[in-house]
């Protein structure tokens, strides 16, 4: 399967905001809505990527940029292109970006319960920080979890 990295376009929005929904944000109220990420997308100090197959989107991520970290919002990638490598692509790409701007502490939240992203990001270099306590609408806790992009640079 061949897949390409590449910046969203305006006309993504609705997919990206579709996915977040079902893939990131299930069973809480709708916070990435079209609008969020479209705003997101224009800012300057965000970057909103997807990974196309073909002319679907199949995974997308959003970071933003803060002048001494960067905190990547939102990753997913569909069920069915799982484990191919993509999410790993998506993470890379903007891990290199934060990089160039010369950030290298990577920050980000995800549902505590979600063994399969602490996974992920653990694999990816990503270490546990913290716990934040019902920050998913009051009711379900948030893993926080940071890179060092300087240790990665080094090697």
């Amino acid at each position: 399967m061949t897949y390409r990295i590449c910046l969203a376009k305006e006309a993504d929005c609705a997919v990206i905001a579709e996915m977040s929904r079902r893939l990131i944000e299930f069973d809480l109220p709708w916070t990435w809505t079209e609008s969020r990420v479209r705003y997101h997308m224009r800012n300057r100090e965000c970057a909103a990527i997807v990974a196309r197959v073909g002319k679907r989107v199949v995974g997308f991520a959003v970071m933003q940029f803060y002048d001494e970290h960067a905190h990547l919002n939102l990753l997913a990638v569909h069920p069915g292109y799982r484990n191919q490598g993509i999410g790993r692509a998506l993470l890379d790409w903007l891990e290199e970006s934060a990089r160039t701007a010369g950030i290298f502490l990577v920050r980000l939240e995800l549902r505590a319960a979600n063994e399969g992203a602490r996974n992920f990001y653990s694999r990816m270099g990503y270490e546990k920080t913290g716990v934040s306590p019902q920050y998913y609408d009051g009711r379900e806790d948030a893993l926080r979890m940071t890179h060092d992009l300087s240790l990665v640079s080094a090697a």
